[in-house]
């Protein structure tokens, strides 16, 4: 047979192989986008806004990326006790404070991490908190593999770990009709010294982590926004468009 035959019979079995494939639905759009520094209360409402939007069908899932500036945040079973800065040490610092209607206990962020806000509707699949929480796990223990970290779960612990340090913290909402709200920070290089401030998610025994302090140092936010946004999309089955502003 020629090379030009081989290629066309190539091409007629490969043909013959997709069409013998049971059907699967197109996986739905997934916009990535990356809004530089926020204010948590403007995070906040853009969230709600989309969550409305979503609900309505009017956009399909999203996931903002972003940094905030220094913000203590009160999950709905938070501890006060677990805010270790009073007000005037905070406004020394510069950090402010919010009460939040995600779930879990006391978080900080600030510059040098990487927060990620998933407005998805969970339906008709995927409506299950559990496994929603662990699914957002995978996708940030993957991305980190790519930066060469390896990272992994806590039994009993959500978030993902690196031996006994946590690198990502989440807490989520997930509101009527199955959309959700809140979700993850990553510490890329942040001030882990203004974790001092809190106890970090309520827990004492084991401390933060960063990419840097993993040996994955020089990069920030915005750099990694993009591969987590392809972890995140390929364990939630979306095909995602990053939006870079």
């Amino acid at each position: 047979m020629g090379a030009r035959a081989e290629r066309q019979a190539r091409r007629v079995a490969g043909r013959r192989q997709v069409e013998s494939r049971p059907h699967l639905p197109p996986a739905r759009a997934l916009r990535a986008r990356w809004l530089g520094t926020l204010e948590y209360g403007e995070g906040l409402r853009m969230q709600e806004a989309l969550v409305r939007e979503r609900r309505a069908g009017s956009i399909s899932d999203q996931l903002l990326l972003l940094e905030h500036p220094h913000v203590i945040t009160l999950g709905t079973s938070a501890d006060p006790g677990h805010v270790l800065a009073d007000e005037a040490q905070r406004r020394l610092m510069g950090i402010s404070l919010f009460e939040t209607g995600r779930g879990g206990d006391v978080t900080y962020h600030g510059p040098g991490q990487l927060v990620g806000y998933p407005i998805l509707d969970l339906k008709p699949d995927r409506c299950d908190l559990h496994r929603y929480i662990r699914d957002i796990e995978e996708s940030l223990i993957r991305a980190l593999a790519g930066f060469g970290i390896t990272a992994g779960r806590r039994e009993g612990l959500t978030g993902v770990w690196v031996g006994d340090e946590k690198i990502a913290a989440i807490g989520v909402r997930v509101s009527s009709g199955w959309i959700t709200s809140h979700g993850f920070a990553l510490n890329v290089d942040p001030d882990l010294r203004y974790f001092g401030a809190i106890v970090p998610c309520g827990i004492r025994d084991h401390g933060v982590t960063s990419m840097a302090r993993c040996g994955a140092e020089g990069l920030t936010p915005q750099d990694v926004a993009r591969p987590v946004a392809a972890s995140f999309a390929e364990v939630f089955g979306r095909d995602v468009v990053f939006d870079p502003r």
